[in-house]
C-alpha cells in the first residue's frame, strides 16, 4: 500500500484525503497493536508501523494471551525470524511519519496543518529516530556495565533541537523534501520552535556542546539539569531599558521531552538530625516533595549513539494536597505546599536579594544534587546486580561539577552512603573524594559562592553536620602540613583554606593547639635554663626577626586565653560556608577553563590548594561543538571549508582547518569566502528589521558584541568607544567623515541581570545611544547602533555567521575563558579583546597579526588598581571628552549620573573604575582605527578572516570533552555495534 498522499499546499486537508489517511492509518494500528513480536524499547514504532504500509507481514499472536511469550530482538522482523534490512528512511517514509503524528500525536485540532502543528508533528518524527538510538544506547550500557560519567549543570542552553537533531541523524535532505511535499520549507518550521529557556549563558552553552561532544565521541556519559518552566526571563527593550516577563517556551509542551513518571526520588528540606540504636544518623521531618525525572535525547552526529539529559520538575504527593481547608474555602491553605514544591523550578536564578530568595536558590541546588545522586546511586546498584560492591563506584561513576551550584554533590553523596548505605565516615569520604570533580569558571570573588550558615542549618541540617566533618578533615590536613608552632602563620592558612568562615574552631582541635603551644612554653622555659652558645642567641633573634608578624609568643599563665582570641569568629562578620573550598577539597580533580585561568586559579584563587595538593590542579580549556556553530548554521560557509579541505571530516576533526593556510591568498577561495559572508550579512539585515525596526546597510562593517551583560565583560567601553567615534563624526564635514570612517552596523545583545541595576543602565544607555545616532540624518549609513532583545541560541546562530568584527573587551584576568570567541573565530570573524581568557590561546592559533589586541595585562590589573586608589591616575582627555559629552544629554533626558560616576573617584563601592574602562580606552580607540584601516584592504581582511576559521581548530569542544574523558573521568568510548 502506498504512503499516503502529501496535505495540500494550502496547508489544509481536504475532506476526501484526510478520510482516506485516517483510514489506512487506523488499520495499520489495529495489525500493530496485535503485532506479538515488538519490542517497544528497542525500535520506533512510528518508522515500522510506515514500512507496514508496503509490507503488511504482521503476525496477529497476542502477547497478553500467552505470559510464556518472550519479545524478541529488534532487528528481527516476524517469528519466523527473517532478519529485517537496515532501514533508511526517505522524503516518503518522512512525510507518512510526519503526517502520522500530525494525527495520532496532536497537540492542536485537526482540521488544519499550520506551521506551528508541522513543528511539533515533525519534531515527534525525529524524536522516533532518536528514541531507537538512545534505547539501544543504554541497553548496551547496562549490559556491558561500563563507566559513566554525569554531567551536573544548572544550566544547559541548548537553542532549538530540531535542525540539530536532523544534522545529526543525517536526514536534513529527506526532512526537507518531505516538508516541501507538505507545503512548507523545513527552515520555516524550524522557526517556530522556541529556544529552551534553561540556561542564561557561557555557562549553560558550554553544557549543551559538551552534550553534543560526548555523544558524537561515543562518550557513556548524562547530563543532570532542572526543569525550568519560565526560564531566566525574556527581554524586552522599551523606552526605560530592559523589561524581564516570564519565558513561555513551555505553553506549548515540549516534544522533545518524555516524562518518566516511573523515576522520581524524594527531596528534603529542614526536619531534624536523630540517631539511630544502630548509630547511625536519620534526617527526619522537615519539608518533602518529590523530583520527577523529563529525559531529552542528545544525538551525536552520524553515531548510533544518543545520550541523555535528565531534568527534573518538582511536586509533592497527592496526600499534600488538603481536600479539607480546600473545601472551607481556605484555598491558599489547600495548595500551600504544592506551590512551594513547584516554585522550586519555576525561574532560573531567581533573585537573592530577600531570604526568601536565597532560600529558594539553595533548594534548587540541593534539588539538582539530591535527584541526580539518588539516579546515579539507584543506576550503579542495577548494574551491579545482586554484588554490590562500594569501593567499585569511583570505578563506574564520575560526576562533574559545572562551577559551584552542584556543591552540595560532596555533602550528599556523603549523607546517602553514610546514612542510607551503612558506610563508615572513612569508606564514604573515600569514595567521594575519588568520585566528584569540579570545573572552576570564575575568578569574581562575588562569584564564588558562599552561603550564610543559618541557612544550611535551617534547610539542609545534616549536611552541615557533614560539611562539618569535612572541614575538620581539613583542618587536621592543615595542621599536620605547618604544624603549630607559628600560630600566626596557620591563622593565615585557616582564614584562607577553612570551609566554614568566621566559625569556631572545633574543640578537639582547639585543645589540640593548646596544649600544643602549652608544650612550646614549657620548652622555652627549659631553654632559659640550659646554656646558650652565642651562635644559638644569634640564630634565635634572626627567626625572631622573621615571624615577628606570623608568631605570637605565649606566656606560661595563658595560652588557653591567647589561643581562643586568636581564632575567635568576628561576631560582626557573617557566618559562612564557602561552596568553592569545599568543592577543592571533596573534589578528585580541579580545572580551569583556559590557560591563563588555570594559571590564575593555581596563583591566587587557590594557591594555598594548590601548594597542599598540586596533582588536583588541570586545564581543560572550553570548546564549541563545530557542528551547531559552522555546520549547522552557517551552510555556505560549510560547503566552501568542505570544498577545500576536501571532505567534510572538519565537522568532527577540526584539524582539517589548519588546511584552510595554504589557500589564504587563493583569489578564488577569497571571492567564495566574501560572497558567504555577503549571503550571512544578508540575513542580519532582515533580522535586525524585523526584531528592532531599524534598516541597516550590508555593505556596512557588522561589528558584534553579544554576552550576557556585565561591567566586567566591558559593553560600556565599547559604547564609550561608539561615543567618541560619534562625535568626531559630528565635527567633521560629510566628505571628511566619509574618508575617515569605514561605514559600521554596531550590534549589542544580551541580559542584564534583573537586581543588577548597573548593567541594566548599559543597556539603558545603549539603545538611548542607538535611538539618537539611528536617527540623525547627517550620520546615515556611517553608523548605527543596534541592541538585539532576548538574545539567546537562535539570535546567535543569525548572528555569529554574518559579524565581520566581534568585540572580547573584558578587563584583564576576569574572563574566565569564553565560548562565544571561538564561535565567532570559527566563523571566519575577526577578534578586538584583551589578553583574557581563551582570548589568548585563540590569539596564539590565529596568529598575532590576525587578533586585534589592546588593553592592560593581567599581571597589571592589581597595580593599575593601587595606583588609582593613591590617586595617582590621570585618565585620558578623549575619555574626559566622552564623559562630558554625554553630561550634555545629547542621548537624552535620563540621568545618566550614576553610569558615568562609577568611572570616577579612586574608592567606594561603585566607585574608581573597578574595571579600568578609563585606563583601557585610549588603547581601544586606537586599536579601533586599526580595524578601520585594515577593514578597507578588502583581500587582507578576507585573508584574516580565513585563518579566523584555520586557526579555530583547537578550539573544538570535542577536543575538550577529550582531554576530560582521559585526564578526569577516566572513561573510553564505546561504540554500538
Amino acid at each position: 500500500m502506498a504512503a499516503p498522499s502529501a496535505f495540500s499546499s494550502t496547508n489544509s486537508i481536504s475532506h476526501s484525503g484526510i478520510t482516506d489517511f485516517r483510514r489506512k492509518l487506523r488499520s495499520t494500528i489495529v495489525d500493530f497493536l496485535n503485532y506479538s513480536n515488538y519490542n517497544a524499547n528497542a525500535y520506533s514504532s512510528t518508522f515500522r508501523l510506515h514500512r507496514s504500509w508496503s509490507r503488511r507481514n504482521f503476525s496477529v499472536t497476542n502477547v497478553a494471551s500467552n505470559p510464556q511469550q518472550k519479545l524478541i530482538d529488534p532487528a528481527v522482523d516476524d517469528a519466523n525470524g527473517t532478519a529485517l534490512e537496515k532501514f533508511e528512511p526517505d522524503a516518503a517514509s518522512v512525510a507518512s511519519s510526519i503526517k502520522f503524528h500530525a494525527e495520532f500525536t496532536p497537540s492542536f485540532s485537526p482540521e488544519r496543518f499550520e506551521l506551528p502543528k508541522a513543528f511539533y508533528a515533525t519534531a515527534e518524527s525525529v524524536r522516533d529516530m532518536l528514541i531507537i538510538n538512545w534505547n539501544a544506547t543504554y541497553d548496551y550500557y547496562e549490559k556491558l556495565n561500563v563507566k559513566q560519567a554525569y554531567y551536573l549543570s544548572m544550566e544547559f542552553l541548548q537553542g532549538r533541537a530540531l535542525l540539530n537533531a536532523i544534522g545529526n541523524l543525517g536526514l536534513t535532505g529527506p526532512y526537507a523534501e518531505a516538508l516541501r511535499k507538505l507545503g512548507y520549507t523545513l527552515e520555516d518550521v524550524a522557526r517556530q520552535e522556541p529556544d529552551a529557556a534553561l540556561g542564561n549563558g557561557g555557562l549553560g552553552r558550554l553544557a549543551s556542546c559538551f552534550l553534543d561532544s560526548m555523544a558524537t565521541l561515543n562518550y557513556p556519559a548524562w547530563g543532570y539539569g532542572l526543569r525550568y518552566k519560565y526560564g531566566l526571563f525574556k527581554q524586552l527593550i522599551t523606552t526605560d531599558g530592559q523589561e524581564e516577563v516570564a519565558e513561555n517556551w513551555l505553553e506549548m509542551g515540549n516534544p522533545w521531552e518524555i516524562v518518566r513518571n516511573d523515576v522520581s526520588y524524594p527531596v528534603k528540606f529542614y526536619g531534624e538530625v536523630i540517631q539511630r540504636p544502630d548509630g547511625r544518623k536519620e534526617w527526619v521531618g522537615g519539608e518533602d516533595i518529590i523530583a520527577v525525572a523529563y529525559d531529552v535525547p542528545i544525538p551525536g552526529y552520524k553515531t548510533k549513539t544518543t545520550i541523555n539529559l535528565r531534568l527534573w520538575s518538582t511536586k509533592v504527593a497527592v496526600e499534600n494536597f488538603d481536600l479539607h481547608a480546600f473545601n472551607a474555602g481556605e484555598h491558599a491553605k489547600a495548595y500551600e505546599a504544592l506551590k512551594k514544591a513547584e516554585k522550586i523550578c519555576y525561574v532560573l536564578y531567581p533573585g537573592d536579594e530577600s531570604l526568601e530568595g536565597k532560600s529558594l536558590r539553595l533548594k534548587q541546588q540541593y534539588t539538582l544534587c539530591s535527584a541526580s545522586l539518588q539516579d546515579i546511586i539507584a543506576r550503579f546498584e542495577k548494574r551491579s546486580r545482586e554484588l554490590v560492591n562500594w569501593d567499585q563506584f569511583p570505578e563506574k561513576v564520575a560526576v562533574q561539577m559545572n562551577d559551584t551550584h552542584p556543591t552540595l554533590c560532596i555533602p550528599e553523596l556523603l549523607r546517602i552512603l553514610m546514612d542510607v548505605k551503612g558506610l563508615s565516615w572513612k569508606e564514604a569520604w573515600e569514595i567521594t573524594k575519588r568520585t566528584v570533580a569540579y570545573t572552576n569558571h570564575t575568578v569574581l570573588p562575588e562569584a564564588l559562592e558562599k552561603w550564610s550558615l543559618e541557612l544550611l542549618q535551617q534547610l539542609l541540617p545534616r549536611h552541615v553536620e557533614i560539611i562539618e566533618m569535612i572541614d575538620k578533615e581539613l583542618l587536621t590536613t592543615i595542621i599536620a602540613e605547618y604544624g603549630t608552632k607559628v600560630t600566626g602563620l596557620l591563622q593565615e592558612k585557616l582564614k584562607e583554606m577553612r570551609i566554614l568562615d568566621n566559625i569556631e574552631l572545633p574543640a578537639d582541635i582547639l585543645e589540640l593547639l593548646v596544649k600544643s603551644q602549652e608544650s612550646l612554653t614549657d620548652d622555652s622555659i627549659q631553654d632559659e635554663n640550659s646554656d646558650e652558645t652565642v651562635e644559638d642567641a644569634d640564630r634565635k633573634e634572626e627567626e625572631t626577626k622573621e615571624d615577628e608578624v606570623k608568631t605570637k609568643v605565649f606566656k606560661a599563665d595563658g595560652p588557653v586565653k591567647d589561643i581562643k582570641s586568636i581564632f575567635e569568629p568576628d561576631p560582626k562578620q557573617p557566618k559562612l560556608v564557602r561552596m568553592a573550598n569545599l568543592c577543592v577539597v571533596g573534589g578528585r580533580a580541579v580545572n580551569g577553563v583556559a590557560e591563563i585561568h588555570s594559571e590564575i586559579v593555581k596563583n591566587e584563587v587557590f594557591h594555598e590548594f594548590y601548594r597542599l595538593w598540586p596533582e588536583k590542579f588541570q586545564n581543560k580549556t572550553n570548546g564549541v561543538t563545530p557542528r551547531r556553530w559552522i555546520g549547522f548554521c552557517n551552510l555556505e560557509l560549510s560547503k566552501i571549508i568542505s570544498k577545500w579541505t576536501g571532505s567534510e571530516d572538519w565537522l568532527t576533526n577540526t584539524e582539517k582547518l589548519v588546511e584552510l593556510r595554504k589557500f589564504a591568498d587563493n583569489a578564488e577561495l577569497q571571492s567564495e569566502w566574501r560572497e558567504a559572508k555577503r549571503i550571512n550579512k544578508m540575513k542580519i539585515v532582515s533580522f535586525l528589521k524585523e526584531k528592532t525596526g531599524y534598516v541597516v546597510s550590508p555593505g556596512a562593517m557588522f561589528d558584534v558584541q553579544v554576552k550576557r551583560i556585565h561591567e566586567y565583560k566591558r559593553q560600556l567601553l565599547n559604547i564609550f568607544g561608539i561615543v567618541y567615534r560619534y562625535k568626531k563624526m559630528k565635527e567633521m564635514t560629510p566628505e571628511e567623515r566619509k574618508a575617515k570612517f569605514v561605514p559600521r552596523v554596531c550590534i549589542f545583545g544580551g541580559k542584564a541581570f534583573a537586581t543588577y541595576v548597573q548593567a541594566k543602565r548599559i543597556v539603558k544607555f545603549i539603545t538611548d545611544v542607538g535611538a539618537t545616532i539611528n536617527h540623525d540624518p547627517d550620520i546615515g549609513d556611517l553608523l548605527k547602533v543596534v541592541f538585539v532583545p532576548d538574545y539567546n541560541v537562535s539570535v546567535a546562530e543569525v548572528l555569529i555567521p554574518g559579524s565581520e568584527l566581534s568585540q572580547h573587551i573584558s578587563t584583564a584576568g576576569m574572563e574566565a575563558s569564553g565560548t562565544s570567541n571561538m564561535k565567532f573565530a570559527m566563523n571566519g570573524c575577526i577578534l578586538i579583546g584583551t589578553l583574557d581568557g581563551a582570548n589568548v590561546e585563540i590569539r596564539e592559533e590565529v596568529g598575532e597579526e590576525n587578533f586585534f589586541l589592546f588593553g592592560a595585562r593581567a599581571h597589571e590589573i592589581s597595580g593599575l588598581r593601587k595606583e588609582r586608589a593613591e590617586g595617582k591616575f590621570v585618565p585620558d582627555p578623549r575619555f574626559e571628552e566622552v564623559k562630558a559629552f554625554v553630561r550634555t544629554g545629547v542621548f537624552g533626558t535620563y540621568n545618566y549620573e550614576e553610569l558615568i560616576g562609577s568611572l570616577e573617584g579612586n574608592e567606594g563601592y561603585g566607585r574608581a573604575d573597578y574595571f579600568l574602562v578609563g585606563k583601557d580606552f585610549p588603547s581601544y580607540i586606537e586599536c579601533q582605527e586599526k580595524v578601520d584601516e585594515a577593514y578597507r584592504d578588502r583581500k587582507k581582511w578576507t585573508k584574516m578572516s580565513i585563518l579566523n576559521t584555520a586557526g579555530s581548530f583547537k578550539f573544538s569542544s570535542d577536543r575538550t570533552i577529550h582531554q576530560y574523558a582521559r585526564d578526569i573521568w577516566m572513561i573510553e568510548p564505546v561504540v554500538l555495534p
